[in-house]
């Protein structure tokens, strides 16, 4: 692998939701052992291409920032704005995974759970409505705000799955 020699520089970026953030840089996979761009710098180069403004992610990669925070300087590149967001979680409370089971619209119609039921899945895990409530896209986007975003992760339950 290529990598990016740092000096263990320090990085701060304000989060959306997170707040303030500082974190440490080690050394920066720049290119794979098998030639493959690694995910950083990827992430990095592409977002500025298509001039993306702000990235609302998982929490599970907030310590990341700070390594890509260090490529946008170097490469002269404008920093996004930053939303990090609690993840959903399988019933057990381990990351959700594809070995949770399904995982597409399809699986999940085919297991006799609708769309409509999946937004509303959606709408609960920000606290904007109940589960089993039939709502719009159009509703939920009309009554949310990202200061409200829950900062706990959010866990499905098993009849979800």
């Amino acid at each position: 692998a290529l990598r990016l020699r740092t000096d263990g520089e320090r990085f701060e970026f304000d989060d959306l939701l997170a707040g303030r953030y500082e974190g440490g840089v080690d050394d920066v996979v720049l290119r794979r052992n098998d030639g493959v761009p690694a995910y950083n710098l990827a992430v990095v180069v592409d977002d500025a291409l298509q001039g993306i403004t702000h990235v609302v992610r998982g929490d599970d990669l907030l310590s990341s920032t700070p390594r890509q925070c260090l490529l946008q300087d170097l490469l002269g590149l404008t920093r996004p704005t930053y939303a990090h967001v609690p993840l959903v979680l399988a019933p057990d409370g381990s990351r959700l995974a594809k070995r949770h089971g399904a995982v597409t619209l399809h699986d999940l119609a085919v297991r006799g759970i609708t769309s409509a039921q999946v937004l509303a899945r959606l709408g609960a895990s920000l606290g904007l409505c109940d589960p089993d409530d039939v709502v719009t896209p159009d509703e939920l986007v009309a009554g949310f705000r990202l200061h409200d975003v829950p900062r706990a992760p959010w866990r499905l339950q098993p009849a979800d799955l």
